[in-house]
């Protein structure tokens, strides 16, 4: 969102924090300029495929419905988003985000998950609508869950982060527009303050991309495995 932009990316610049943004490729043309510089200021710029593709259900994806789709189409399309973005901003995604956290193409007995899929052309991939944080010991990377920060106040989320905290979890921040209040809308306010808190060694967060995070778990993994 052009709002990520303009108000979100100032925000974490400011505290030194850097975000993961899978990037629609509409807007991502509008503003190319500034995402340049955000990948040049750490910040991870991933993958959201092209289309924006969704249930049929959702009258808004009716023509780009995941009940059409093939395995094949998907995998088109996502390497597709992947070579635009690579094109335009010189680095190529290893996260993607589920639009709308949906995870299949097809439907009925014919209905196929693309998480397999995103398993293979991704680091990770990453869900909406969770109602849980990531156990990093045992989480899929390829399909993470992911919690809504849109429309949270400050002390929701401290609720929310407390919690991962004490079961020593990874906690997925999902969000879309950066504002004052609405439907998908992150609070500037609240993200200053998740901010501010992270910021204090005390409270024992890092707060980074996702790439950093689920690079340093797996590295974790593998030298217990060994």
């Amino acid at each position: 969102r052009l709002t990520q932009i303009d108000r979100g990316i100032p925000i974490l610049d400011e505290y030194g924090f850097k975000g993961t943004f899978y990037v629609s490729v509409g807007n991502l043309k509008e503003r190319i300029e500034w995402w340049k510089k955000a990948v040049a200021a750490g910040h991870e710029i991933a993958n959201h495929s092209v289309k924006h593709p969704c249930s049929g259900n959702f009258p808004f994806s009716r023509d780009k419905a995941l009940e059409d789709y093939t395995l094949d189409m998907m995998r088109n399309e996502l390497d597709e988003a992947n070579n635009i973005i690579e094109q335009l901003l010189g680095v190529r995604p290893v996260s993607y985000a589920y639009p709308c956290g949906q995870k299949y193409v097809g439907r009925g007995m014919k209905l196929e998950s693309y998480v397999p899929l995103v398993a293979e052309e991704f680091l990770t991939g990453r869900g909406w609508l969770d109602e849980w944080a990531n156990d990093p010991a045992f989480c899929d990377m390829s399909q993470l869950m992911g919690v809504k920060l849109d429309e949270m106040s400050f002390d929701e989320v401290k609720t929310l982060m407390d919690r991962t905290l004490a079961d020593g979890g990874w906690l997925v921040f999902c969000g879309h527009e950066i504002g004052e209040d609405g439907r998908q809308v992150t609070s500037s306010q609240t993200l200053r303050a998740l901010c501010e808190y992270a910021r204090d060694p005390k409270n024992g967060i890092w707060l980074d991309t996702v790439q950093n995070i689920a690079a340093y778990i797996l590295k974790q993994r593998s030298g217990k495995a060994g």
